[in-house]
């Protein structure tokens, strides 16, 4: 027992160690485990712990998350993406193992081992490459979403090369210290090969019929005892018993989960199945790559350093090559052609599993399988590296001013609007609609030729340009819709117009009210946080469904945006972006001051009876000085 919480407790310590400091680097979970396992490896092997007994439990956490994998997939939602996944990813997938398999190949290996191989390396790291693209602000773009369709091809795909990996099984091969015999339990072991493939057919619809017709019964029954944990123990019975009958019929347990998975995408149970796994796959996970971290041999690293750093670079130079002619194909254009080859190069977390997979079913031979797990490694090590390369050296080159057809202007307008997405995309149907005439300015390629699709024009170019907004009318507009996805790059617009066009009335977006408050410091004043209006009408709704009558809930949401309008202006006056709100006292007593007014308000108190007198919050003036800046724009309209 001491040993089990020995074990657990430096399993644990080590995660919440290393991965915090791991992500705040930008170096992602993943590569966080990884490392809490290379510093936990001295101290397994001084305890003399069987490191590869705890990463065959871990694995597990794959089959947990192939589940939620499939529970993301509707079958609609799969059909609508079928261009896309099976253009880009079945090629990537299909080119990749093509040429790392030829290449094994020509240097001597079998061809079950080649291609074994290159199903392997073919896999990315979603966790990683999925969560550096949200960081960074990159998955909107074309390269983004490109590489979102391939890493969804990939997670799929495990599925049907855990099903051919036995298939490839030399004939005669065993590992040493193994007898030959198959699991201890099995339904399929001393049948006919026709009997044991209609065992294997009636367990896959055993699967699908009861994930469609028995878990709602189940679940609303076990629901009416209002025990979660009760809930939670049924949920992992369920995993854990499909994962159980795939292994009797000598399938594998991934396959199983994924297709109860996505069965029950539709199911009204499947939020709450999803919240009751989710801490045990992302636990299971952690220990998984813990285990890959701890099981590196450095002793082979060291002894094969150059030769294991070549085959490393040589794999991630072939991933590479393969993307960049598929991104090129399908019509990605500039960095995010690059964006996508350089992303998507590394080789991923399924490579760990589906390595192990192949030894344990007499594919590879155990002696390569520390060759392939420390490539695998090494690979998602350089991806950080391969990011940084992008934006420093690559993005600025082909996001510099150019002489670019797409770049040039051919008309100008009164209203210009920076961003065409799903915020400033509404913005512009509702000028068009209303007969103005706009001048859009995009980044992405693919959503400028969508425009033009339904007869929108728009041109190609990075908007905080001055040059570009100056070829766009900026000096004759009157106004300008700031409306791009990064933040930053919103505040830089807003600060060049200001003092460059002070005649030109902005209406920015804000991601939130710190944006805001720095949006204001950079001289906007009419300004639209991105969610706060659907938000009111959940407030205004939540008014409705409570008993109030709709007149009195509009009247009443109004009062609050009033309210909170004048609160963001106060606020702005003494926030500081040196110090943090947490630690600024006179941000946090005017905080406390408006907070307890729309508090009083919400319980029925001041705000109420305000609102009943028809009171609406007076927006403050801006100062001379402002208004010689800010010719013909409202005051501070912070929404």
């Amino acid at each position: 027992m001491s040993d089990f919480l020995l074990l657990a407790f430096l399993f644990l310590a080590a995660g919440v160690a290393a991965v915090p400091i791991a992500t705040a680097l930008g170096l992602g979970s993943v590569l966080g485990y990884l490392i809490a396992g290379i510093a936990l490896s001295p101290v397994l092997t001084l305890l003399e712990v069987d490191v590869v007994s705890i990463q065959h439990f871990a694995e597990f956490g794959v089959v947990m998350m192939l589940f939620l994998v499939g529970q993301e997939l509707e079958p609609k939602r799969l059909w609508e993406l079928r261009n896309r996944l099976l253009g880009l990813g079945g090629l990537q997938v299909a080119g990749t193992t093509a040429l790392v398999a030829g290449a094994c190949i020509v240097f001597g290996l079998d061809w079950r081992i080649s291609l074994a191989i290159g199903l392997i390396l073919a896999m990315s790291s979603t966790a990683i490459v999925l969560q550096t693209l949200g960081e960074k602000g990159l998955m909107r773009g074309d390269g983004g979403q490109a590489s979102f369709s391939v890493l969804l091809f990939q997670d799929i795909a495990v599925i049907p090369i855990l099903a051919l990996v036995p298939l490839l099984a030399i004939p005669g091969a065993h590992h040493a210290g193994e007898d030959g015999h198959g699991p201890s339990m099995s339904l399929v072991a001393d049948i006919e090969g026709w009997q044991a493939a209609l065992v294997t057919a009636g367990a896959i619809a055993l699967v699908i019929a009861g994930g469609m017709f028995l878990t709602r019964p189940l679940f609303r029954y076990i629901a009416k005892a209002r025990l979660r944990e009760i809930f939670v123990a049924t949920a992992l019975a369920f995993v854990v018993g499909i994962a159980l009958l795939m292994t009797l019929v000598g399938l594998s347990p991934a396959l199983g989960t994924f297709l109860a998975g996505v069965v029950l995408a539709n199911s009204e149970y499947r939020h709450e199945l999803e919240s009751d796994i989710d801490p045990f796959r992302g636990l299971l996970l952690g220990l998984f790559f813990m285990t890959v971290g701890a099981a590196i041999n450095f002793a082979l690293l060291w002894d094969e350093l150059f030769l294991i750093l070549g085959l490393t670079i040589a794999v991630m130079a072939a991933k590479a090559l393969v993307l960049l002619i598929l991104g090129f194909g399908f019509g990605l254009r500039g960095s995010q052609k690059y964006l996508f080859g350089l992303g998507l190069a590394q080789a991923g977390e399924f490579g760990f599993v589906l390595t192990s997979f192949a030894v344990s079913n007499f594919v590879l031979p155990e002696t390569m399988a520390p060759t392939l797990n420390l490539i695998i490694t090494l690979s998602m090590m350089l991806t950080p590296g391969l990011f940084i390369f992008y934006e420093r050296v690559i993005r600025p080159r082909f996001d510099r001013p150019t002489d670019r057809d797409d770049d040039e202007i051919t008309e100008q307008h009164p209203i210009i609007i920076a961003g065409h997405g799903r915020y400033g995309g509404i913005v512009n149907r509702m000028l068009l609609a209303a007969g103005y005439r706009t001048t859009v300015l995009d980044h992405s390629a693919g959503q400028l030729d969508m425009l033009r699709t339904f007869g929108i024009n728009g041109f190609y170019g990075d908007a905080t340009r001055p040059d570009l907004l100056t070829a766009a009318g900026i000096g004759e507009a009157k106004l300008l819709i700031v409306a791009l996805d990064d933040p930053d790059q919103n505040e830089a617009m807003v600060h060049y117009v200001h003092h460059n066009h002070p005649h030109v009335h902005m209406i920015v977006r804000a991601h939130d009210r710190r944006h805001v408050y720095r949006l204001y410091q950079a001289g906007a004043r009419d300004i639209i946080r991105e969610t706060f209006d659907s938000s009111v009408r959940a407030g205004r709704s939540a008014y409705e469904a409570l008993g109030m009558h709709p007149f009195e809930a509009e009247r009443l949401s109004r009062a609050f945006v009033d309210a909170d309008r004048h609160a963001l202006y106060e606020l702005a006056q003494v926030w500081d972006p040196a110090i943090p709100e947490t630690e600024n006292p006179e941000y946090i007593k005017l905080a406390r001051e408006l907070m307890t007014d729309i508090e009083l308000g919400a319980s029925g108190g001041a705000f109420r009876e305000r609102t009943e007198r028809g009171w609406t919050p007076p927006l403050p003036q801006d100062t001379e000085a402002d208004r010689q800046r800010q010719t013909g724009q409202r005051a501070a309209d912070p929404r």
